[in-house]
């Protein structure tokens, strides 16, 4: 019988890598600057307007909510900058020929099995349910590219963003907040103190906010994170996990073992460009703790 709990939680890391070197990519923010986000943080801004361009019709309010732990500076940095639906599109167009660009480059391996995926994945993703999950059925929404690469990339980027608003359900559930959410999981994953939520774009106004909530929860003492902080973290993975198998049952237990195997060693060396051009912490959801 298979064991969806650990298909899921394996193929997560590909999933999530597949699509989330591009975040850092020089094509992509070469693009990026091209259509007029300033030099400097036209990699974060390009990527928080690339990601929720399908969303952005629903205003810069809705899609602050939907992003989890990334800044609201940022976001309505992003709105103000491009404005319209037709200049976020810009930004999804110019980020969709950096993907094609950079896998050829990168990790060519992975193009025939993307081709090969998209036709059997479509299927699936739109069996998933929408409710509760804004970004996953916005994306949902999008025409579906023409090219079979891109397609399979699609189709996946699908997978990560219902998997994500499954998560940020189960985060907000819990009780906590951006800030206090970015605390534990940099703690479950050992990095040094503070990184990712200073990396998401929380103020330390923010972060203090967050240490001194867990702390009066008891999921902090003394600015780090005790067991049950740790536990808690813990637990919203394994939820996360639990209630994200219905893609991969969709697929079938011999595709989703496919999946692993051919995608598993084209996605180490995408995350081996993530090392390069963000650096070793970056790209969290693909690190092994």
């Amino acid at each position: 019988m298979a064991d969806w709990f650990e298909i899921t939680r394996r193929n997560a890391r590909s999933v999530q890598t597949t699509i989330g070197w591009i975040f850092w990519d020089p094509g992509a923010v070469a693009r990026y600057q091209q259509l007029g986000l300033p030099e400097g943080f036209a990699g974060p801004l390009g990527y928080i307007g690339s990601r929720c361009a399908p969303f952005a019709g629903a205003g810069r309010e809705a899609v602050i909510a939907s992003f989890g732990t990334i800044s609201p500076l940022g976001i309505r940095a992003v709105f103000d900058l491009m404005g319209t639906r037709e200049r976020f599109a810009e930004l999804w167009a110019a980020r969709d020929a950096a993907v094609l660009e950079g896998l050829a480059e990168h990790a060519p391996d992975i193009l025939e099995p993307l081709a090969e995926l998209g036709p059997e994945l479509w299927p699936v993703v739109e069996q998933l349910p929408t409710i509760g999950r804004p970004l996953y059925a916005a994306h949902l929404e999008v025409a579906r590219p023409d090219d079979p690469v891109l397609s399979g990339w699609h189709a996946i980027n699908c997978v990560r963003e219902w998997r994500g608003d499954t998560h940020w359900a189960l985060v907000v559930a819990a009780g906590l907040s951006s800030p206090e959410a970015s605390i534990l999981h940099n703690a479950w994953l050992g990095y040094e103190a503070d990184w990712l939520a200073r990396s998401r774009g929380a103020t330390e106004d923010e972060i203090e906010a967050g240490w001194a909530s867990l702390t009066a929860r008891g999921l902090a003492a003394d600015r780090e994170v005790t067991e049950e902080g740790i536990a808690l973290r813990q637990q919203i993975e394994d939820d996360t996990d639990r209630r994200t198998t219905r893609p991969w049952e969709l697929l079938g237990e011999a595709r989703s073992h496919w999946f692993a195997e051919a995608f598993e060693p084209p996605c180490e060396r995408l995350l081996e460009r993530v090392d390069v051009t963000a650096g070793p912490n970056y790209q969290p959801a693909s690190r092994l703790r």
